[in-house]
């Protein structure tokens, strides 16, 4: 009796079904769907994804997460919401099964081999809110099904082989934040009226495809597009949008290999791009390319195959020669020879010879510079670095210089400065050439000593400025004299001073990469910006300290021993703080090396500019906003006004007390607010009567020839000089008004002091002139008792 029920219970338990299958989840069902679609697994990521075992939440690439927020639904399974498997080169096909899983909300398959397309039933997953399918092997159509998914984001399927054409159903993708298409065989005319109804997008990628037709206008109603919009390598036609100048202003462009033509709109942001987002378009023309526009009306239609083209620089430039059309057999030499040039064994030489000869300058460098003062100047450097210079500057110029000194700079990007090739100083500034070519890029300048950009590289973080000087041509003698200068100058560091980061040098380009100092520069900020307030003492007194402090190090303490040469407002950059920085120093001769200005042994540091490119200075690594005309409202550079009387005698040899005296006519122009160009007021037109003797009508003249900016200067300074001396005027009739309505009092004592300390600078006797060293000591005992 028994016996019976034991027999019907084991019955009953051979009934059910395996323990395995009945613990298994669809989750678990759909990601064992793609292991079987899987063919090669070298890395076995897929060995422990097993039905006998029941979670697959422990699965090596699997994601889970307990997606339900009720206590009483804690023991519930959870389930899968991330699957990540990049990168392991993964043979096979994406199953339609994945989009069973409904809480998936990443798919992360980038750099694999899967072949086969894109699974329209994905669009199951309703939680997919990013897909990364890039650098696969991925075939087919873009499946519109996708945009079926409320909260898709990130699509990037990049790096692939999909093909076909977008469709006008990708207006249903209103949560996209980034569009990934790039490097595929997408083909057709992208499709227009659609890209208003995308207003999440932030990123926009159609670069290397075979998209034909027109730019869609409505490209420019995206307002929260941030980046680059990218469409190059593909075969646009017709004209460049005007509409793209309403996409925000840090938005670059990059529209090169097509085959647009017409000029370039200077509307919005447009007017901000560079050369390099247009380049190797054969039928544009206007600014930002050297290519001038004839009296013809723009096309308004795609224009036939252009049959000729202009080669570009390495360096993102068009030739200057674009009239001359250019045989394809030599467009292809030149190509091949560009690409053989990347691997020749001579750069490697090149790159041992410099880097054994600059240790050698290196040592006999320290040993040789002033060495009567060698070893005074030590102390001094490490007070002006001791007192003023950040932490993190300090260690970074104690760390790294003494390694640029007897290497020459750079790490490994740097390579000796050899043809062709963007050469970074110090180890801390690491960006490629090809990077720096496809970045952000926004006209700063356009003056008598280049171009000047701003470029923002590393996805964004980071900005420098960059400084076209030109062709110029010149061989290799010119180029290792270009990469000892650029080094030389590279390894000037202080926190008051503009810093430079890279050069590069070919022979259609060369060009200075530095950092680049947001604010506009001195001659601006006391001028004022439409609703800025004035300078008020204490930020006059910040900037004067922090210029003083950055003129004594590149006397005292830089490799050289610099002679700025050309001290003014412009050349004064300021940060958001109003932390001033020294920049165009060494400039000159740069220019010169490189075969955009005149060289002279006797003036080894910067020429006075002439009148007419005034506007080109205080740009290297300044924000100055690029205009045909200067503005009303701020007084054109005059750089020759702030030059020492002796600097003005031609054949002069340059001197630190120049740069004194230069310094001296600035601080003037801080406390009174008047440059020198500017005149009196009719109250204190008396005071600027002429010299009362003929030595002083003597030095008023301006000696260097142009006889406009050197009364400007010594009158200015006179009359200071004769409300101190002479007149005994009240320090309130000579300061700048500004400074009166401040709401503190203003504070006399340091006011006067500083007077004193002008005074002192602008000494007709050089020998009676302060050095540097003692100008910034000096200012910094002003206030801080």
């Amino acid at each position: 009796m028994r016996a019976l029920p034991t027999a019907i219970l084991l019955l009953l338990l051979l009934a059910l079904p395996p323990p395995s299958a009945v613990a298994l989840t669809t989750d678990g069902l759909a990601l064992l769907a793609f292991k079987a679609a899987v063919t090669d697994d070298p890395f076995s990521v897929f060995s422990s994804w097993s039905e006998s075992d029941a979670d697959p939440c422990r699965w090596p690439g699997v994601t889970c997460n307990n997606v339900s927020s009720s206590s009483s639904t804690s023991g519930s399974p959870r389930r899968v919401v991330g699957v990540a498997l990049a990168g392991k080169n993964i043979t096979g096909y994406i199953p339609s099964e994945l989009g069973s899983l409904l809480f998936l909300r990443r798919l992360n398959l980038h750099d694999n081999r899967l072949t086969g397309g894109i699974p329209a039933a994905l669009s199951n997953a309703s939680s997919l809110h990013s897909v990364f399918l890039y650098g696969n092997r991925l075939t087919g159509g873009l499946p519109v099904a996708l945009c079926d998914l409320p909260r898709l984001q990130n699509l990037d399927v990049s790096r692939n082989t999909l093909s076909g054409e977008l469709s006008v159903d990708l207006r249903n993708c209103r949560s996209l934040q980034r569009l990934i298409l790039a490097r595929n065989s997408f083909s057709g005319e992208v499709p227009a009226g659609i890209w208003p109804e995308m207003a999440s997008l932030q990123q926009l990628d159609l670069s290397s495809n075979a998209f034909n037709g027109s730019i869609p206008p409505d490209l420019g109603e995206l307002p929260r597009l941030a980046g680059t919009l990218n469409l190059s390598h593909n075969r646009f036609s017709g004209v460049v949008p005007p509409e793209l100048g309403r996409l925000p202003a840090t938005v670059t462009l990059d529209l090169r290999f097509n085959n647009l033509s017409g000029a370039i709109p200077q509307t919005g942001s447009l007017a901000s791009q560079g050369p390099t987002s247009f380049l190797n378009n054969p039928g544009l023309c206007g600014f930002p390319l050297q290519v001038p526009c004839r009296a013809v009306p723009p096309p308004t239609q795609s224009p036939p195959a252009p049959t000729t083209t202009t080669p570009s620089s390495a360096a993102a430039t068009v030739s200057s020669d674009h009239h001359q059309p250019i045989r394809t057999s030599l467009i292809a030499l030149i190509s091949i020879a560009d690409a053989a040039g990347v691997a020749l064994v001579g750069i490697i030489l090149v790159y041992v010879y410099w880097k054994v000869k600059d240790r050698k300058e290196g040592r006999r460098g320290r040993s040789t510079v002033d060495g009567d003062d060698s070893d005074s100047s030590k102390g001094l450097c490490r007070c002006i670095w001791g007192r003023h210079g950040s932490v993190n500057d300090d260690n970074d110029s104690e760390t790294s210089s003494s390694g640029d000194e007897e290497g020459g700079g750079g790490g490994k990007y740097s390579s000796g400065g050899g043809e062709g090739e963007l050469v970074a100083i110090d180890r801390g500034f690491r960006v490629e050439l090809d990077e720096l070519l496809r970045s952000s890029a926004y006209v700063l300048g356009k003056g008598g000593k280049g171009i000047v950009y701003k470029v923002v590289v590393g996805n964004g973080a980071t900005a420098v400025a960059v400084r076209r000087l030109g062709g110029g041509g010149g061989g290799t003698d010119r180029c290792k004299e270009f990469a000892a200068e650029a080094r030389a100058v590279g390894r000037a560091r202080h926190p008051n001073v503009v810093r430079l980061r890279a050069y590069y040098w070919s022979a259609d380009e060369k060009l200075v990469v530095t950092d680049f100092v947001g604010n506009g520069n001195l001659a601006t900020a006391l001028r004022g910006r439409p609703g800025q307030t004035p300078l008020s003492w204490s930020t006059r007194l910040k900037i004067a300290k922090g210029a003083a402090r950055g003129l004594a190090y590149l006397h005292e303490c830089s490799p050289r021993r610099f002679v700025h040469g050309e001290v003014k407002p412009s050349n004064i950059l300021l940060d958001a703080d109003f932390t001033p920085r020294v920049a165009d120093f060494g400039l000159a001769r740069l220019l010169a090396v490189a075969g955009c200005a005149e060289d002279s042994a006797l003036y080894p540091v910067p020429p006075p500019p002439p009148p007419s490119s005034g506007g080109g200075g205080g740009l290297l690594g300044g924000a100055m906003p690029y205009t045909t005309k200067p503005a009303a409202s701020v007084v054109p550079d005059r750089g020759a006004g702030y030059r020492a009387p002796e600097a003005r005698s031609p054949g002069a040899r340059p001197a630190q007390k120049w740069d004194v005296f230069s310094f001296g006519v600035v601080l003037m122009e801080l406390l009174t607010g008047r440059g020198p160009g500017d005149h009196a007021s009719p109250s204190t037109s008396a005071s600027f009567s002429a010299p009362s003797s003929s030595s002083a009508t003597a030095l008023m003249t301006d000696r260097s020839g142009s006889g406009e900016h050197g009364g400007g200067v010594l009158e200015v300074v006179r009359w200071v000089r004769r409300g101190f001396e002479e007149d005994a005027r009240p320090v309130a009739e000579m300061v700048d008004p500004a400074l009166l309505r401040d709401a503190p009092p203003l504070p006399k004592k340091e006011v006067v002091a500083a007077f004193h300390l002008a005074l002192a600078c602008t000494e007709l006797d050089p020998e009676l002139r302060p050095r540097m060293k003692a100008v910034a000591d000096t200012l910094d005992k002003i206030g801080s008792s």
